[in-house]
């Protein structure tokens, strides 16, 4: 083989091994749908939130749904998931979902933001379908 032949091999074994795989499913989520999901505070807080979510997986940084966060699992069981997370800027969490049902979860979850500690239990349920989002032509 020559130098430029054996050079593109190792780029080429170098590209392949640096594709992104996208991250597995959490077992314990593989029934949940995205979806219209209401998120609340546990016991007995009724100020509910209704979140239109993509990725289920997604209301394990349910502090942090408004930054890009970087995330990995950290156990994954049938019915139960713990999903560790960092955000840009400093905060982060360590949140265990629970599957209740397909469309109810429980989430324990605590970490730092805005410098502050958080630690607290949600209730999320999944009550619809998002709505359809308005295009430019129809307004």
């Amino acid at each position: 083989m020559t130098r430029a032949v054996s050079a593109l091999v190792l780029a080429a074994a170098a590209l392949a091994g640096a594709t992104v795989v996208a991250a597995p499913r959490p077992a314990a989520l593989a029934q949940a749908s995205p979806g219209l999901w209401e998120v609340y505070r546990l016991p007995g807080v009724r100020d509910v939130t209704r979140e239109c979510v993509g990725n289920v997986a997604i209301l394990a940084q349910y502090e942090h749904r408004r930054h890009r966060c970087t995330s990995s699992i950290v156990s994954n069981g049938p019915i139960s998931t713990v999903i560790q997370y960092n955000c840009p800027g400093g905060g982060f969490g360590r949140s265990t979902l629970t599957m209740i049902t397909p469309r109810s979860l429980r989430i324990e979850t605590q970490g730092i933001s805005d410098n502050l500690p958080f630690n607290y239990l949600l209730q999320a349920r999944r009550v619809g379908n998002c709505a359809p989002r308005a295009s430019a032509s129809a307004r």
